[in-house]
């Protein structure tokens, strides 16, 4: 009785253990098959169909403004300041006296230099006369004119050195703060100020060397100043003739009229430089692109699969990107979610 029993209670527990068993199996079966049905479901992803559209190929860059002439004004001459004759912060004309070094000295000199002159003008005179009656030898004569010679280089000499104490404005423009006074002794090391002509200015910026061969002298470009919505124009009339080697970068001027006069030399300037217009262009958004080590990458819709294009791009805007190769109209292209894909990942794509 006893042995009976106990075999009963080992089929009981062998007919639990069955039971438990097929119901791990099926389950574990059924998480197999969920996990494998989750990996191939797909990601949902957004994109756009490419077209081709004409592309101002405009190039955005950073310059720097400068004045159109910029000078430093200094003295000639060493001597006391008799007389300023020019406004801080005023225009003024080209050929203006702006002030005057103390030339009572030269003066004196010049006088005497001009007696020298005379005696020695004097002194040629006769040694000619003579030399016509062969009293005196040619060398004597010879002797006498250079001495006239050199007494009338001594007084143009200090003629220009007495032009040089009033000092003029070589063009017209602006001057600046003054460092001198009536009275001060002044040297030719001494700034006195600073005049910059406004009326035009220049715009110095730098471009790529891949786009070296499209920018042309005489080309309009567009440029503004931080502070300001206004847009300037400028004219392009000054290209560097080489590449500087180590920034790879070619040397642009354009000038500007500054009629308003609210643009000042040494600002910041944002320039738009267009180059040529492409038509047909492929024009995708920028946060299609993925960069990698040798170069960009997009993803594309491929069967229902994400597909893995590289791609050469050129000219970025503000929200776009212009390719050269790789992509073709009518891709469809994913722009939202990129960066979680793999190649030949499942994906459902809404084209906006």
């Amino acid at each position: 009785m006893k042995i009976k029993n106990i075999v009963y209670a080992l089929l009981i527990l062998a007919f639990i253990g069955f039971i438990g068993y097929r119901i791990k199996s099926n389950s574990a079966k059924s998480d197999g098959a969920k996990g494998k049905d989750e990996k191939n479901k797909p990601t949902t992803v957004t994109g756009i169909v490419v077209r081709a559209a004409t592309f101002d190929n405009n190039l955005s860059l950073s310059g720097s403004i400068e004045a159109n002439e910029q000078i430093e004004i200094h003295s000639e001459v060493s001597g006391i300041v008799e007389g300023i004759y020019f406004t801080e912060g005023s225009m003024v004309q080209k050929g203006q006296v702006l002030f005057k070094v103390n030339d009572i000295e030269l003066r004196a000199q010049l006088q005497q230099a001009v007696t020298k002159e005379g005696l020695a003008a004097e002194n040629a005179r006769r040694a000619k006369l003579l030399l016509e009656k062969e009293a005196i030898s040619q060398e004597e004569y010879d002797i006498s004119r250079a001495d006239y010679k050199s007494t009338q280089a001594q007084t143009q000499l200090i003629k220009a050195q007495i032009s040089k104490t009033a000092v003029k404005a070589p063009f017209s423009g602006k001057i600046g703060l003054r460092s001198i006074s009536p009275g001060t002794y002044i040297t030719p090391a001494v700034v006195v100020s600073k005049l910059v002509n406004t009326g035009k200015l220049k715009i110095t910026f730098s471009i790529p060397e891949k786009y070296a061969a499209e920018v042309k002298s005489g080309s309009v470009i567009d440029f503004a100043v931080s502070g300001s919505t206004k847009v300037y124009n400028a004219k392009i009339y000054a290209i560097e003739p080489e590449i500087e080697v180590a920034t790879r970068t070619l040397q642009v001027r354009a000038i500007a009229d500054n009629i308003d006069g609210k643009l000042f030399p040494g600002t910041f300037a944002d320039v738009k430089l267009p180059l040529d217009i492409i038509k047909d262009a492929i024009v995708i958004p920028s946060e299609a692109i993925i960069p990698v080590q040798n170069g960009k990458k997009v993803f594309i819709s491929n069967m229902g699969k994400a597909k893995e294009v590289m791609v050469e791009a050129t000219t970025r805007t503000d929200s776009s990107i212009l390719i050269l190769s790789g992509l073709k109209v009518g891709d469809t292209l994913i722009t939202g979610g990129v960066m979680s894909l793999k190649n030949e990942a499942p994906i459902k794509v809404k084209v906006k």
